[in-house]
């Protein structure tokens, strides 16, 4: 089958890996536009970018200089609004990281972590105008643990959207399009605001809060602090990792003798 390939972030690299290696070919590559990264702001290819090359596949930062019939469009983790001339050119399939309806939008995995759910799903669903409202091919739950993170999930994402995606392009004609049912809602950006701790809530929800952005920001002893690592033990939040602001990453107990036996203040 001939395939145009749309993603940006790293787990989309994996999927595809797998579609290489089905025996697809690949017209062209279509990803985010490199950005400044870092303290220096170093322009940065995406993990896409950065693959495709190795590949010897056409890369295209700008989805204006698309003007391609391929078979069928795999999109996953683009960050990009498709318009018509995308949409009409061919079958457009997206692999969506969320139990749909549930979580349509940007940051569906980081949601579904920041509150506290159990269950997710991956899903290949058909492209339409309307965000990620189209009919559903395949959808396959998987279990978030208490301790999963972004990145975690993130690999959970790769392994069954890598399996799916290659099911479904086998034979796409064999898969019924099936209508999302049920509740619908919608995820946002995640901010550095949504960051910082508010003390007041549950030992959970700030281990959420952590697991899913990758980071908790609050002042310790007067110490811009982030928190990067947590978990929950007898029902209370445990700090495993913590950055202090200039500082390099380190373990609690760490930090903790830092403070030369000073009374701990958190958020103080």
């Amino acid at each position: 089958m001939n395939l145009v390939l749309m993603g940006t972030n790293d787990f989309v690299v994996p999927i595809f890996d797998a579609i290489i290696d089905a025996g697809h070919k690949v017209s062209a590559v279509f990803t985010r536009a490199p950005k400044p990264v870092g303290r220096k702001q170093i322009l940065t290819k995406s993990p896409v970018h950065v693959w495709a090359e190795s590949k010897d596949l056409p890369v295209y930062t700008d989805i204006r200089d698309y003007g391609f019939s391929p078979d069928m469009v795999v999109v996953i983790s683009y960050g990009v609004i498709l318009r018509d001339n995308v949409l009409g050119s061919a079958p457009c399939i997206n692999i969506h990281p969320s139990d749909l309806p549930r979580y349509r939008g940007p940051s569906p995995i980081r949601t579904a972590i920041y509150n506290g759910d159990k269950k997710s799903a991956v899903c290949v669903m058909q492209m339409t105008s309307e965000l990620d409202a189209g009919d559903v091919y395949l959808r396959q739950e998987f279990d978030i643990g208490q301790d999963d993170t972004n990145d975690t999930i993130e690999e959970k994402v790769s392994v069954i959207g890598a399996r799916l995606i290659t099911e479904f392009l086998k034979a796409p004609e064999k898969y019924a399009s099936v209508p999302q049912t049920g509740e619908i809602t919608y995820t946002r950006k995640f901010t550095s605001a949504d960051e910082i701790i508010d003390w007041t809530r549950t030992p959970e929800q700030i281990h959420n809060q952590i697991r899913a952005l990758g980071a908790g920001r609050t002042t310790i002893n007067g110490i811009d602090v982030k928190i990067l690592d947590t978990r929950i033990k007898d029902g209370n939040l445990e700090i495993i990792k913590i950055q202090p602001s200039g500082k390099k990453p380190m373990d609690w107990k760490s930090f903790v003798n830092g403070l030369h036996g000073a009374n701990i203040q958190i958020g103080q």
